[in-house]
């Protein structure tokens, strides 16, 4: 007895350990239990820990957002304005440049403000939102360039059914799916990325949240529970992908088709602004996730993330505009 409680003060003093065993109510031991910390908040990736180069992020991303906002406005403003351009393809472009100003939005600002404050938190409801809008935004602007790709089809092969074929219920039922699309390829990345246990770290290498980088801090097999995002994700990107390349192949088959020279160039460029933003979102894309992911912070990383979601808002008016 008179060395109990020196040995309970003992014991008492040192650290949790990483696992501990319950009783149940009938005292007998429970199952293992993992003792793991709660979540609250994430540390993004900063660019620079010098004040200088911090200030520099902070006015370059500044500069392209304000440009990306411009843009995207004043496009949006001149086709809902101009009732010539109240057309299909100006109708599916109005909902791209909406997407593409969500997706900018989602990043950018936060990003902007942690180095201004010269902080690098988010929290984990910022976290998820920034995951749930960004795949949202993304998967719906795939599915848009994929629609409009069907809608230069119809109007250089089949132009004289293409107010039949696009009319106004047509073009409300394709922007639904679009969206709808979106939302569910959104709900299930969100829903199986952050119903998983983080316990490995709350540092997500790169400035904004990540799914590939969320799930290296699980401490869970995440095989399983990705599998049915990553199924859909992959049949809804690859589909869309054999859509748009069959759709171009009828169209360059149609173009080389037409006898004068200047109906050729007329039809041709019609199309061009359109696959230089697939090829900008695909190319961009790909660059970013088909590299493997680093275990440390990579520049290469922060970079192939600034192209995918700063770059294709920036450049999409840019390209539509010098088009009209």
């Amino acid at each position: 007895m008179e060395i109990s409680k020196p040995l309970s003060l003992l014991l008492s003093s040192l650290p949790l350990p990483l696992f501990y065993y319950t009783q149940d109510l009938h005292g007998a031991p429970g199952r293992k239990v993992s003792n793991w910390t709660t979540v609250t908040e994430f540390l993004l990736l900063g660019f620079s820990d010098t004040r200088q180069l911090q200030i520099l992020h902070f006015v370059i991303f500044l500069a392209a957002y304000l440009a990306a906002l411009v843009g995207n406005l004043l496009v949006i403003t001149v086709v809902t304005m101009d009732h010539h351009l109240h057309s299909p393809m100006y109708y599916f472009l109005v909902n791209l440049f909406i997407l593409d100003l969500g997706s900018i939005s989602v990043i950018v600002p936060k990003s902007m403000a942690n180095s201004l404050l010269n902080t690098r938190t988010i929290s984990y409801a910022g976290c998820m939102s920034q995951v749930s809008l960004l795949f949202l935004f993304c998967s719906a602007d795939f599915s848009f360039l994929t629609i409009m790709a069907y809608d230069r089809y119809i109007a250089i092969c089949k132009p004289l059914h293409y107010e039949i074929i696009l009319n106004r219920r047509a073009c409300v039922q394709m922007v639904a799916s679009a969206w709808a699309a979106g939302v569910i390829n959104s709900a299930l990345h969100t829903g199986n990325t952050f119903s998983l246990p983080f316990c490995h770290s709350n540092i997500i290498n790169q400035f904004f949240c990540e799914v590939p980088q969320l799930l290296k801090l699980s401490c869970s097999d995440t095989y399983h529970r990705e599998l049915a995002a990553i199924v859909f994700s992959v049949f809804l990107a690859l589909g869309c992908f054999i859509f748009i390349v069959v759709s171009y192949v009828h169209i360059f088959t149609a173009v080389w088709r037409i006898p004068s020279e200047q109906g050729r160039q007329k039809a041709f460029s019609t199309c061009i602004p359109h696959l230089t933003v697939v090829s900008l979102f695909l190319s961009t894309g790909g660059i970013a996730y088909t590299k493997p992911i680093s275990d440390s912070p990579s520049p290469l990383d922060l970079l192939a993330a600034v192209l995918y979601s700063v770059v294709p808002p920036l450049m999409n008016p840019v390209i539509y505009s010098m088009r009209n």
